[in-house]
C-alpha cells in the first residue's frame, strides 16, 4: 500500500499519488460511528483530562464504570504505563476514581505486546458504562482480497485474543464470504448467529446488530469492522463492547469527516514527516537503506538484498514524481537510523530521465555529510548519460546496471562497514570490492 516521487520541472504539474496504511480511529470514535447507524454499544464519553472522566462518570450517572485508554494498540488491559500504572482498562465505582486513573493514563505511554518497548502516548481515556456479559463473541467483516469480496470471520469465543483462539482451535472460527452487495443478506445474517449460538432472547437483536455492521463497513468503505467482544448482557442486550474500525484511504474523499479524526501521535513520527513530503516509509530492522521508486520495485529491491544476506533497513518508495526536497528527506530518513551501513537507491526512470535523477542525486548527497557508501542503480532513459554523470561526480556513489550485482555490493559493503564499526577504524572504498 504505498507510491512517491523524483526531481524535473514537468514533473511539477503532476499531483503525485500517495498511497498510506488503512485508518485506524480510536474506541470512542469508532463507537461514534455505531451509534450513528443505530448499532447499540455502551453508553460513555472521551476526555482529555482527570477533571472531564470525572465529568463525563458524573454525567452517566451509573456506580459501575470502566475507564479505556485510547491507544492505537491491542492488549491494553495487560499493558503498562510509564508511570508505572497497570492495565490501559480500568473498572472504577465513582467519579472520583474515573478521574484519579484517567490522570494516571493521560499524557503517559502505554506499552503493550503490540507497541513494543517504545509504547504508544494515551492522550484521552474512554470512560463509559460497565456492562455485565453472560456470553461473548468475536465478530468482523473485513476484506477478502483473494476472493475480491467482503467476509466475516466470527467465534463463540471472544473478548480474547482471536489470533491464539485460530491458533490454539482453529475449528472454533466461523469464516464466510459475502456477495458484494450494498446491505447483507437477512439468511446470512440468520446463519452467522445460529452458528455462534446467540440465545433465542437475543437471536433478533443479534441478526439486526450483524446487519447494522455490514452497512457501516459497506456505507463508509471500510477495510475493517471488528467487534471484540459482541456479547450478551444478563439483561438479555446484544451489546458491541468494543470496536476497532479502519477504512480504506483511497476513499478519503468520500469520508473527509472521519479521516478528519486520524492521530498522528499513535503513528510512528518518522513515517508520518515523510507522508508529509509525499513519501512512502517504513522502517525495518537491517542495515541497508533502500531509496526505491514504485512499490513492487521496492518489495523486489528488498527481496534481492535478503538473497544476498542483507537485510533492509526500510521500505522507502519515492515514487515517479519526486523533487529534490523529498529525496533529501528521504536520505535523512534512511540515516537518521545508526544502524544503517549502505545505502541502495535502485531507480527506474521512466517519466524522469536517468541522467535528471542522477543530477539530483548528486546535489543531495554533496550537501549531506554522509559517511556511508551508496550504491546506485539507473535504468531507463538515459541511463548511460546518468553513470557517467555519477562516475564523474567524485562522490562515494558507486554505480551498477545489473540488479544481481548491485544488490551484491550494496550487502558487501554493508558488512564492511559493519565490521570497520566494530573495529572502530575508518574505511575507504575503492572498485572492485
Amino acid at each position: 500500500m504505498l507510491s512517491r516521487s523524483i526531481l524535473r520541472k514537468s514533473a511539477r504539474t503532476f499531483t503525485p499519488h500517495v498511497q498510506k496504511r488503512n485508518l485506524a480511529l480510536h474506541e470512542y470514535l469508532s463507537h461514534d460511528i455505531l451509534r450513528k447507524f443505530n448499532v447499540d454499544v455502551p453508553r460513555g464519553g472521551v476526555a482529555k483530562s482527570g477533571e472531564e472522566a470525572e465529568k463525563v462518570a458524573q454525567k452517566l450517572g451509573v456506580s459501575d464504570l470502566v475507564v479505556k485508554a485510547q491507544v492505537l494498540a491491542g492488549g491494553r488491559g495487560k499493558g503498562q504505563f510509564e508511570s508505572g500504572l497497570r492495565g490501559g482498562v480500568r473498572s472504577v465505582y465513582d467519579p472520583t476514581e474515573a478521574k484519579m486513573f484517567s490522570e494516571q493514563m493521560i499524557g503517559h505511554k502505554l506499552i503493550t505486546k503490540q507497541t513494543g518497548p517504545a509504547g504508544k502516548p494515551c492522550n484521552s481515556v474512554y470512560v463509559c458504562e460497565r456492562k455485565y456479559v453472560r456470553r461473548e463473541y468475536y465478530f468482523a467483516i473485513l476484506m477478502n482480497r483473494d476472493e475480491q469480496c467482503p467476509m466475516i470471520v466470527a467465534s463463540d469465543q471472544g473478548g480474547v485474543d482471536i489470533e491464539g483462539v485460530a491458533a490454539e482451535n482453529p475449528s472454533a472460527i466461523i469464516k464466510r464470504s459475502l456477495p458484494n452487495t450494498p446491505t447483507l443478506d437477512r439468511s446470512i445474517a440468520e446463519e452467522v448467529v445460529t452458528k455462534l449460538g446467540f440465545t433465542p432472547a437475543c437471536k433478533e437483536q443479534a441478526i439486526d446488530s450483524i446487519s447494522k455492521l455490514y452497512k457501516v463497513f459497506n456505507d463508509c468503505d471500510a477495510t475493517q469492522v471488528e467487534i471484540n467482544p459482541l456479547a450478551e448482557t444478563t439483561d438479555q442486550k446484544v451489546l458491541c463492547m468494543d470496536a476497532k474500525l479502519s477504512f480504506d484511504d483511497n476513499a478519503e474523499f468520500r469520508h473527509p469527516d472521519i479521516f478528519a479524526e486520524r492521530d498522528i501521535t499513535q503513528e510512528d513520527p518518522d513515517e508520518a514527516q515523510a507522508g508529509k513530503v509525499g513519501l512512502n516509509f517504513i522502517k525495518l530492522d537491517g542495515s541497508i537503506g533502500c531509496l526505491v521508486n514504485g512499490a513492487g520495485l521496492a518489495m523486489a529491491t528488498m527481496d534481492i538484498i535478503k538473497l544476498h544476506g542483507g537485510e533492509p533497513a526500510n521500505f522507502l518508495d519515492v515514487g515517479g514524481n519526486a523533487n529534490a526536497e523529498a529525496i533529501r528527506k528521504a536520505f535523512s530518513l534512511i540515516t537518521k537510523d545508526n544502524k544503517t551501513t549502505a545505502i541502495f537507491v535502485n531507480i527506474f526512470g521512466g517519466i524522469v530521465r536517468c541522467d535528471v535523477i542522477a543530477q539530483g542525486l548528486i546535489s543531495v548527497v554533496s550537501s549531506l555529510d554522509l559517511n556511508i557508501p551508496i550504491i546506485c542503480r539507473l535504468q531507463g532513459t538515459n541511463q548511460h548519460a546518468a553513470k557517467d554523470v555519477i562516475n564523474n561526480s567524485g562522490l562515494r556513489i558507486f554505480s551498477f546496471d545489473d540488479l544481481d550485482e548491485a544488490a551484491q555490493k550494496a550487502c558487501r559493503y554493508s558488512r564492511v562497514v559493519e565490521m570497520a564499526r566494530e573495529a572502530n577504524v575508518n574505511v575507504s572504498f575503492e572498485l572492485p570490492l
